[in-house]
């Protein structure tokens, strides 16, 4: 009898629970289905694609030196599995809990019934420091780094190989009924990819992390970049943070002239780590959070039709607002932004355009290649005002311009109308007469968009709509309550007196970037 790992969202073979447990139980079928209809949702795009198909190669030659053969099937998971079950006998399912989209959830409660219906054992193990089933917060930080902590997994190395299966090809996007989604600065994918990133982030690029993470301009370099090989599992949670908590023993025991930026630099990414799950756990414990307020008294509040003319300038890069826009071009050509600046497109299309969060969560979800759904959403409605435990953050896109490109020298890299606009009209084109945008060849409305908003008008209709909300009694019980189930330990909703937002009463430390 045969044992499948099936491989989802953990492409690696280090600190592979499933692959190790499998080894020990008997003949080995590991196993990668690509699903054409997760790849068809609204959340999916070609550049996530084709970071997963570099690291499906890598793992592919992975398992090949292990004497293993990776399996990749193109079909619906259950498919696949009856099919390989009708072939070779398979006795249990291995894999690592997934919390994905609302798709990949009903999908996993769907395996779960099939395996039961043909008497297959199906074994989940923890990926991250995600707590299936989890009832309280209380404790979740200790048992985060409890779990972290534990010795790495060892890669097997004598492994049974169960025979007579066709490995198959690795299907291409157009296969998945993917568009084509050209993305030139994408980041590679494969494992060896996200271990030269780690290296080169703890003994170089890292040096002055949390100085330079807010910029677009500095946030490229001095960030890990890891975040899409830990979504899709190239690399682990845990052998990141060991590698970092081993960096920071191994920095703090120089002299302390020789430590340079690092001490600060590495206690504030070991931080982060941190955070990458507290958010993903607050998807595993409410999986409507994909698609529902998180607080029920925002209902209705921007579910009128979509303004679809506001929507389709913030989505192409053409708000008018010209660091906004610089950002939302980056992103389109590179598949990655800094937290920050993903926090200021979000809101200024949440508050100042007034769009819905989970319209412009599509969007945001498909041009990152770093996709994860626990963060994105949970992210999407804090910076959106409707979780109700979060302090509201409407950013200044023209403060947000001047502060991060105080030379707009990120602004002119990625909109080629405004390069020769001087630096006293750059951050706001707008006030530039027509001899100005002569001499700059730039004729607003025409070369370069007209601002869709009055910025600051807009801001103040946002806040008191949103405030209007929060200062009901009723409104104030159930942010309680989302505070208890899934707010930070470390950064509680202050008790406040009726009528009070909440949020507003000391620094929200859940907002605290999630730059990776």
């Amino acid at each position: 009898m045969a044992h499948i790992v099936w491989f989802k969202r953990d492409l690696r073979v280090a600190d592979h629970a499933p692959l190790q447990r499998a080894a020990e139980a008997g003949p080995v079928i590991p196993l990668y289905v690509a699903e054409p209809a997760l790849w068809q949702q609204e959340d999916a795009s070609a550049r996530q694609w084709a970071f997963v198909q570099e690291s499906l190669e890598e793992l592919r030659d992975a398992l090949a030196a292990l004497g293993l053969a990776l399996i990749i099937r193109e079909g619906g998971a259950i498919e696949v599995l009856g099919q390989i079950h009708a072939a070779i006998p398979v006795s249990a399912v291995w894999s690592h809990q997934e919390t994905g989209n609302a798709w990949t959830y009903e999908r996993d409660k769907a395996v779960r019934a099939w395996t039961r219906h043909q008497g297959i054992a199906w074994t989940e193990f923890p990926q991250h420091g995600v707590i299936r089933g989890l009832r309280s917060r209380n404790g979740w930080a200790r048992k985060w780094d409890s779990f972290m902590r534990r010795t790495i997994v060892e890669t097997p190395i004598a492994i049974r190989r169960a025979e007579g299966l066709d490995p198959g090809a690795i299907p291409t996007a157009e296969a998945l009924g993917l568009a084509p989604d050209p993305c030139p600065g994408r980041q590679a994918g494969g494992r060896s990819k996200g271990l030269a990133l780690l290296s080169g982030f703890l003994t170089a690029r890292g040096a002055r992390y949390q100085k330079e993470m807010s910029s677009p301009l500095t946030a490229a370099e001095s960030c890990s970049r890891l975040s899409a090989h830990l979504a899709a599992g190239t690399l682990s949670m845990r052998e990141v943070a060991q590698t970092v908590w081993k960096e920071r023993q191994a920095v703090m025991a120089r002299p302390e002239a020789q430590r340079g930026t690092w001490p600060p630099a590495l206690k504030a990414y070991a931080a982060r780590l941190h955070w990458h799950c507290h958010f993903i756990q607050k998807l595993e414990d409410a999986p409507l959070h994909e698609t529902r307020n998180v607080h029920s008294g925002y209902d209705g509040l921007r579910e009128e039709d979509l303004n679809h003319d506001h929507f389709t300038a913030w989505a192409g890069g053409r708000s008018g607002f010209p660091f906004v826009d610089a950002c939302m071009r980056s992103l389109q050509a590179t598949g990655w932004l800094n937290f920050r600046m993903r926090a200021m497109l979000t809101a200024f299309a949440s508050y100042h355009l007034w769009l819905h969060w989970r319209a412009t969560g599509l969007h945001l979800a498909r041009l990152f290649t770093d996709y994860e759904p626990g963060i994105h959403w949970n992210q999407m409605q804090m910076q959106s005002g409707t979780t109700g435990i979060n302090t509201l953050r409407v950013y200044n896109p023209v403060k947000q311009s001047r502060d991060q490109d105080p030379e707009g020298r990120f602004i002119r890299q990625w909109i080629p109308a405004l390069r020769r606009v001087p630096l006293p009209f750059l951050h706001e084109p707008w006030r530039m007469g027509a001899l100005e945008q002569a001499a700059a060849g730039c004729r607003l409305g025409s070369d370069y968009p007209l601002p869709l908003v009055d910025h600051l008008n807009a801001a103040r209709r946002a806040r008191e709509r949103i405030y209007a909300v929060r200062r009901s009694a009723a409104f104030r019980q159930e942010a309680e309550a989302i505070q208890e189930r899934h707010g930070s330990r470390k950064s509680g909703l202050p008790r406040q007196k009726p009528g009070k937002a909440a949020g507003s009463g000391r620094k929200d430390r859940s907002q605290r970037s999630l730059d990776l």
